[in-house]
């Protein structure tokens, strides 16, 4: 049957790809960008292409691009929260006013979106809630610590939807990218904090450093993302977690032995208070 996509940050990156392979299976996109103009000029105009304004803060534009997708197309059977943004600094060196910038669209923006497309599945009865995490949301590393703990966010949202949403027949996924060849990395898409403390040089400091030498050279090609959220949505039992990227298998493949050995460590400890 052929789906209603509605997709968060359309005029580039993952949002681009995941789009052009839904328009390409026959679907139709509700694709929404902070100027819709990016977004025609990023996928060319057809039937099956709703171009739509949407600003992730502004709840109003939220409303309208919803209603307009609807009355184009009858329903929404995929939400792909895909707007956001990284911020790469210590903990501390990261401003109040960056992690609230952070936050506001990361985990606050795709909760204003969510709930404006979930009356429509709910009534519908079917959907799919699919949110771009990270290997970010699994796994903190240094230097992401803010941007990923907007991504613990949203995994820890993810997992109740699902719960929550299996009785209605709709499934949630949180899909976690390793590093794919975007442009996460260049300016546009990632705030650096801007003040670095010495103390912090070996760590972090080393850390903007690779990311200068790593932007255009990550190892996952992003054309694949397109197949694998193809395959996600057709699947009968898809999961509440998607990895995508080797390196995100190997990190998690190592974070639950991390884990699961500090578990073992401290289990006496762990369970010694009961009463």
């Amino acid at each position: 049957m052929k789906k209603t996509w509605f997709i968060t940050g359309t005029s580039r990156g993952f949002g681009t790809i995941i789009a052009k392979a839904a328009l390409e299976a026959g679907d139709n996109v509700i694709g929404t960008g902070r100027k819709g103009s990016d977004v025609t000029r990023a996928l060319g105009a057809s039937d099956q292409l709703l171009a739509a304004d949407l600003d992730v803060n502004d709840p109003v534009s939220i409303e309208a691009a919803v209603k307009a997708g609807i009355a184009r197309f009858g329903r929404i059977d995929v939400l792909v929260n895909n707007a956001g943004f990284g911020v790469l600094g210590g903990v501390e060196e990261t401003s109040a006013k960056d992690v609230e910038a952070v936050f506001r669209t990361n985990v606050f923006g795709l909760l204003e979106v969510t709930r404006a497309v979930l009356p429509q599945m709910r009534q519908q009865r079917s959907g799919h809630v699919i949110n771009i995490s990270s290997i970010g949301g699994y796994q903190s590393h240094i230097g992401w610590g803010v941007y990923c703990a907007t991504k613990f966010a949203v995994e820890g949202l993810t997992e109740a939807l699902a719960m929550e949403l299996a009785p209605l027949g709709i499934f949630a996924t949180t899909v976690e990218p390793g590093f794919f060849r975007t442009d996460f990395l260049d300016a546009k898409s990632l705030t650096t904090a801007p003040h670095s403390i010495p103390d912090y040089a070996e760590s972090v400091g080393a850390m903007r450093m690779a990311m200068a030498d790593a932007n255009h050279q990550q190892p996952n090609n992003p054309e694949k993302v397109g197949p694998a959220m193809l395959a996600l949505v057709n699947a009968k039992n898809p999961p509440v977690r998607l990895p995508l990227g080797r390196d995100t298998v190997e990190a998690i493949e190592k974070k639950n032995a991390f884990v699961a050995k500090e578990l073992a460590d401290w289990r006496e400890i762990a369970e010694s208070t009961a009463f």
